[in-house]
C-alpha cells in the first residue's frame, strides 16, 4: 500500500467508474506499477506534475505519495469525485482541473502553480546532477508532464507540446504513457526505418527520447489489446534553430508518401522539389526514412527561404 486511500477497484466501483473507450480510458489499478511509474518521473523536491486524465487516481496517489505536488487535468466529470477525496487526503498537493487537456495551456497552467518558474525560451544551462532533467543554472522549481495520457489523444498532446514556441518548454522532462507502437515511433531513428516518421523526426528535433519500459495489457481495466510502453523525453536547450510548421510541412509530405523518392513527394509543397533538396543538400533519389533529423531541419529551412 503506498496511502491508506481504499483500494482503487473499491473506488471506481463506488463511483460507478467504468472506463469509456471513447475517452480512450484504460484505468492502471496495480500501485505497483503506478508507483514505478512515479519513480521514473522523479525526484519531486520543489516540483509541480502536471497529470493528463488522471481517471480514478492511480497514478496520482503514486505522484503524491513520493512528494509530488499535482496539478491533474480531468475532462471526465465522473472522476471528479474520486479525484477529491485523494485531494482531501494530501491536503494543498492536488489540484483538479476540470477540462479538456487538448484545450488548455499547461505551460501557463505550469506557471500558475510554480510562480518562480523560469520563463519559456529561456536557456537551460546546466545539467541536474544523478539526473535526465536539465535545469536553468541556479534554479530550483521545476515542473514536469507526467501521464498515463488517453490513447485518443495521445499523439496529438505530445505534437502540441513539442511543437510549442517559445523554446525550450517550462517542463524539465516529460514521462509518458503511450501504446507501443506510438512509443517506437517516437524513439525510433532511420536505423528503425518501419517506425521512423515525423513523429520521430519532431522528438529527435526538440528532445532526447527513449523507452523506459513496457506495461502489459493485463495491467489495465479494461485490458487493451496492445502492450503499452512508458516514454521519456527531456527537452533539447538548443534544438537546431528551425521554424516549427516549416519542418511539419515537409514532413507531412515526405512520409506522406515514403515509398516515393524525395523528389517526387515534396512536389506536394508547391516549390522546386529539385531546387528544396539541393538547398538541403540533399540527394534527389532519397526517400524519407533515409533523412536524419538534421536534414529535415535543413529541408525545413530551405523552404522557408524558397516560399520567401
Amino acid at each position: 500500500m503506498i496511502d491508506d486511500l481504499p483500494p482503487l477497484r473499491e473506488v471506481v466501483a463506488r463511483h460507478g467508474l467504468d472506463a469509456k473507450k471513447t475517452l480512450g480510458q484504460n484505468f492502471l489499478f496495480d500501485l505497483n506499477l503506478t508507483s514505478r511509474i512515479a519513480r521514473a518521473a522523479g525526484p519531486f523536491e520543489d516540483t509541480v506534475v502536471i497529470e493528463i486524465g488522471p481517471g480514478p487516481g492511480g497514478l496520482t496517489r503514486a505522484l503524491l505519495a513520493q512528494g509530488a505536488r499535482v496539478v491533474a487535468i480531468e475532462r471526465d466529470q465522473r472522476c471528479l469525485p474520486a479525484l477529491s477525496e485523494i485531494a482531501g487526503h494530501y491536503p494543498g498537493r492536488l489540484t483538479i482541473v476540470e477540462g479538456d487537456a487538448l484545450e488548455i495551456d499547461v505551460a501557463e497552467l505550469a506557471r500558475a502553480h510554480q510562480p518562480s518558474l523560469r520563463a519559456e525560451g529561456e536557456a537551460i544551462q546546466e545539467q541536474e546532477p544523478g539526473s535526465g532533467s536539465l535545469r536553468a543554472a541556479g534554479e530550483q522549481p521545476r515542473a514536469r508532464i507526467c501521464a498515463n495520457l488517453p490513447y485518443n489523444v495521445a499523439t496529438a498532446l505530445l505534437t502540441r507540446w513539442i511543437e510549442a514556441e517559445p523554446w525550450p518548454s517550462v517542463f524539465d522532462r516529460y514521462v509518458l504513457m503511450f501504446q507501443k507502437e506510438v512509443a517506437q515511433r517516437i524513439a525510433a531513428t532511420p536505423a528503425n526505418r518501419a517506425d521512423y516518421g515525423r513523429l520521430a523526426v519532431l522528438c529527435g528535433w526538440r528532445t532526447r527520447a527513449r523507452i523506459l519500459f513496457d506495461v502489459s495489457p493485463a495491467a489495465f481495466t479494461p485490458p487493451p489489446k496492445v502492450t503499452s510502453s512508458v516514454v521519456e523525453l527531456v527537452p533539447n536547450p538548443a534544438p537546431l534553430p528551425c521554424n516549427p510548421r516549416a519542418l511539419s510541412r515537409v514532413t507531412q509530405a515526405a512520409f506522406g508518401q515514403r515509398r516515393k523518392m524525395l523528389r517526387q513527394s515534396l512536389k506536394s509543397l508547391g516549390v522546386d522539389a529539385g531546387a528544396l533538396l539541393a538547398q538541403a543538400g540533399i540527394e534527389e533519389t532519397k526517400r524519407a526514412e533515409e533523412v536524419d533529423v538534421a536534414g529535415f531541419v535543413a529541408l525545413a529551412r530551405a523552404f522557408d527561404m524558397l516560399r520567401q
